[in-house]
């Protein structure tokens, strides 16, 4: 009997040894794969996909857990025209069954950093850029986990480009389109580039 439940026991563990090994093999072929898609079959992308593609965005790393990120998610076929499918590279937004506007306050109500009883009054997030910048990668790794495309166009700091979007979306001044993410079924199947290079790595010194 002590041989059988050891032998359960040492199986026990075995699996949890493998699940735990696949699963980090699963994300990193993920991040290792994923490349930008730029043609997608005109499919619409479901209200399930994009809520996991937001929670993943969402659950990036943001400094003092301040989260300045905002979304807006536009699904509608004519507004995507008219906002989004102008320019020499409008094909993408034409094709894509929505787009994923990346923002973030660039200020926001709360008290100032380890002063707990001091008045909430309006704080710049100074790290608004990147905080959104984790995220807009979060969302790119969600949707190609997904088995969608997607592709992180820019917004800021190119206000050219910026101000449109805004104007066209109702986005208040303050907060700032980063990027604009057309996601879809892809129509291409792109090979991820290798941009593995050793010889950007600094060991404990440059």
């Amino acid at each position: 009997m002590k041989r059988i439940a050891l032998v359960i026991a040492l199986a026990a563990v075995l699996s949890t040894v493998c699940n735990a090994q696949d699963k980090a093999q699963a994300a990193l072929d993920v991040i290792m794969t994923r490349t930008s898609i730029r043609n997608f079959t005109g499919d619409p992308v479901s209200q399930e996909q994009l809520e996991t593609i937001l929670k993943a965005g969402m659950a990036a790393p943001t400094a003092m857990n301040g989260q300045p990120w905002r979304f807006v998610v536009v699904t509608d076929k004519e507004k995507i025209a008219s906002v989004f499918a102008v320019g020499p590279r409008s094909g993408m937004f034409k094709t894509a069954g929505a787009v994923i506007v990346v923002c973030g306050e660039s200020t926001s109500m709360r008290k100032p950093f380890r002063q707990p009883d001091a008045p909430a009054t309006e704080q710049p997030n100074m790290f608004w850029y990147e905080d959104c910048s984790a995220a807009a990668e979060n969302i790119l790794l969600a949707a190609h986990a997904l088995g969608l495309g997607a592709v992180w166009t820019a917004g800021y700091p190119g206000m050219e480009r910026v101000k449109p979007i805004a104007e066209a979306l109702g986005i208040p001044e303050k907060v700032i389109p980063l990027c604009v993410i057309p996601v879809g079924v892809p129509a291409e199947n792109p090979a991820p580039k290798d941009k593995w290079k050793p010889e950007y790595i600094h060991w404990n010194q440059w």
